[in-house]
């Protein structure tokens, strides 16, 4: 017997989609039972879990009661959006809406998607008859009456119409694009205005900071530290080869502390202040990306969205054979973030990999926009590998491929010191190009990050945001000033920092950059020591930086005390200072990883992973590795790991090559990267990872263990940076 709501359908040729309010949800008929049946479920009534509480519905009517939804029937469907893969729980403010193929989603994520040409379901493939089709507002205009033709009460909330498409055969070689169907602007001047930067929280917090006094206004400034190899060296005995360490920290997570705390409490992380970003997200959403790994990226682009404060701003770049700005420049205010998500939901896998044209959109974003945030940056993801820019298929390992034909003038900044806009690159999965990715990431001042398992992504991302929305220093230069006359640089260890010596070797500088809240950089500086014929004591060098305060956009000028070591007539057999040795350790692993890899492109598995073992060995005498520092256990987990990883060519080209790129990003510029499954606890990964970093890994853990359908690959992320470091 067909139900009056069965007719009511094939009278229109539609089926309704309408709120139900929570009530009836949760009751059944007098007679106990649904009156909705599995065949109406499976055509394509789709109910939708209230979005308020407050709207004004009338009671349940008979007519009405026919929409209700048994508890069998709920308990019996998917609980978790196959889109955005979060809860669709009852009551959770989202519409749920059922398709003919069973699948359920969120009903903003596959309207979205229908919007913008996908009437496909997107778990299955099966082709939909009938699309869900959002009406722009639940009220009629003003003086107009609203179309009811099923004649229901008028406060019943009409959400939307499921529109039947016409039968149509397939067409051969039919290759769809929906992202690329609507006109783009030749300019991308549309960013939307900063306005006011400062909220409350911020200012109360500069406020409380300007009448603490001094010694708050201290806390805000970078610290320099300098070491000596040995406190101490005869006066008779020259070298040529005498370390100095010096080590720069940037300003904590906040700046006022209490008396006696010792710890930073990561709650607080969020409520400091900290410079707005202009960012812009360029994603591959070619072919190999479709099903999970796209699944994977919309939520972890739903994390970002969602993490972002109202003076951010956000783009959004989706390229494969092409590239298109999916989202224009936009405050994440509670508006920007909602037409962000619905934007990123809208993405569908098809095509190739054009990494540059994705470049090139993501640069001219930030080259047109009219007003611009203190930090900037992209981040770039990808599976595959570049066909339309490069070529790697030359079978000649002898010519690197010009990776630099990837990246836009306004990236790399030609010629000229310093970088104009760093690209975070992602590798995703096995198959994407390790060597293009990092060398992107190296020229542009950016970091290079493997994710191997898949359900790392979001992890990966959240710690790349935790740093980029917590920098307290901009544009820092270090300049190194020899004050003996007698004592001339020789080399500066900075690793992908640009560094220059000047020619008669008394000064030199390092240009850093940015720095992320409680972020170190540690330099290791080569001088000579003359004897000293009378002196106790000789002046060695000092060091100043100069930096820009991205919060009151001034000028920052600050300088060391002068280092000085001691000269007695005889000096005894010193040791190496810890800080200085574990920092010569770290320089010597990240140099035998180069080698490694070196070795490992011309073939010569056998030679790279003899050097890892010699460089192990060697680590293992030192004498920080002997006092069981941390960093040192960190260096060795990850030599034998990237020993394990050259195994075989197979194994290498899969992993190998990836793992230890990545990790050469990290020593070279100091900071975390995600590598592999990020599973070890004494990963280097957290070596350089911040207080900020760790407590935005720490949400995107929660929220991915509040997931029903989330399957965690990974175990909790610690961070050393957060303990102390054993001398």
């Amino acid at each position: 017997m067909v139900s009056k709501w069965g007719k009511v359908k094939l009278a229109l040729g539609l089926n309704l989609c309408t709120y139900v309010p929570k009530r009836t949800l949760d009751e059944n008929d007098d007679s106990g039972s649904s009156t909705v049946s599995e065949s109406e479920r499976h055509s394509g009534a789709a109910l939708i879990t209230p979005a308020t509480a407050d709207w004004d519905v009338a009671p349940a009517t008979p007519r009405s009661q026919v929409l209700k939804l048994s508890k069998s029937l709920s308990r019996s469907s998917k609980k978790t959006c196959s889109i955005c893969l979060a809860s669709m729980k009852r009551g959770d403010g989202h519409a749920i809406f059922t398709a003919e193929c069973s699948h359920s989603f969120h009903f903003q994520c596959i309207a979205s998607n229908v919007k913008h040409g996908n009437q496909v379901c997107p778990v299955c493939r099966a082709e939909w008859k009938e699309i869900p089709l959002q009406f722009p507002s639940l009220d009629p205009p003003i003086g107009r009456a609203r179309v009811n033709p099923v004649d229901w009460p008028q406060n019943n909330a009409l959400m939307t119409v499921i529109r039947r498409l016409p039968t149509t055969r397939p067409t051969p070689n039919r290759h769809i694009s929906p992202l690329f169907q609507a006109p783009e602007p030749a300019i991308f001047d549309d960013d939307e205005s900063l306005g006011h930067q400062l909220n409350s929280t911020e200012k109360s917090a500069s406020d409380k900071s300007s009448v603490d006094g001094c010694e708050s206004c201290d806390n805000r400034k970078v610290k320099i530290e300098t070491y000596p190899e040995v406190p101490a060296v005869s006066r008779s005995s020259a070298s040529d080869n005498f370390t100095v360490l010096v080590q720069l920290k940037a300003p904590g997570s906040f700046s006022v502390q209490e008396p006696g705390k010792t710890q930073v409490n990561l709650s607080q992380v969020s409520q400091t202040p900290r410079a707005p970003v202009d960012l812009v997200t360029v994603l591959d959403i070619s072919g190999s990306m479709a099903g999970t790994k796209l699944a994977l990226l919309k939520r972890a682009m739903g994390f970002v969205i969602q993490n972002l404060g109202p003076n951010d701003r956000l783009a959004v770049i989706a390229f494969s054979s092409t590239a298109r700005r999916l989202f224009p420049l936009r405050r994440m205010s509670e508006t920007g973030r909602q037409q962000a998500l619905q934007a990123v939901n809208s993405l569908v896998a098809n095509g190739g990999t054009n990494i540059a044209e994705g470049l090139r959109k993501g640069a001219k974003i930030m080259e047109d926009r009219k007003e611009k945030n203190s930090v900037t940056s992209i981040i770039l993801l990808s599976d595959g590998q570049d066909t339309y820019t490069v070529s790697n298929n030359s079978g000649s390992r002898q010519q690197q491929p010009n990776y630099k034909l990837l990246l836009p003038l306004s990236i790399h900044g030609g010629n000229s010191s310093g970088f104009k806009i760093p690209v975070h690159a992602f590798g995703f999965g096995a198959d994407h190009d390790a060597s293009s990715m990092h060398s992107i990431s190296e020229i542009s001042g950016g970091t290079f990050s493997f994710i191997e398992t898949e359900g790392v992504i979001q992890d990966a991302f959240a710690q790349c945001i935790g740093g980029l929305l917590s920098v307290v220093v901009k544009e820092l230069q270090v300049s190194i000033e020899c004050l003996h006359p007698g004592v001339c640089l020789s080399s500066l260890k900075a690793g992908s920092y640009p560094n220059r010596l000047m020619s008669d070797g008394h000064m030199g500088t390092i240009d850093v950059g940015d720095l992320y809240a409680d972020e170190e950089r540690d330099f290791l500086v080569s001088i000579n020591i003359p004897t000293e014929s009378s002196g106790a004591e000789t002046s060695l060098l000092k060091v100043k930086c100069v930096y820009v305060d991205p919060f009151t956009k001034e000028k920052v000028s600050i300088r060391s005390e002068d280092l000085r070591i001691k000269r007695p007539e005889k000096a005894g057999q010193e040791s190496v200072l810890i800080e200085v040795d574990r920092q010569q350790n770290r320089v010597r692993v990240a140099e035998a990883m180069a080698q490694a890899r070196a070795a490992a492109e011309k073939g010569d598995l056998v030679g790279a992973t003899s050097i890892l073992e010699n460089s192990r060995k060697l680590l293992s005498e030192s004498q920080s590795a002997k006092s069981h520092d941390r960093l040192c256990v960190a260096l060795d987990a990850e030599l034998k790991e990237m020993q394990e990883r050259m195994a075989s060519r197979n194994v290498y080209e899969a992993s190998g090559r990836a793992y230890i790129l990545s990790g050469l990003s990290s020593h070279s510029w100091q900071r975390a990267t995600a590598r592999g499954d990020s599973t070890g606890g004494s990963s280097l990964v957290q070596a350089y990872q911040t207080p900020s970093m760790a407590e935005m890994v720490t949400r995107s853990q929660a929220t991915l263990l509040a997931s029903p359908s989330a399957q965690r690959h990974v175990r909790p992320v610690w961070s050393f940076a957060s303990q102390p470091k054993p001398r």
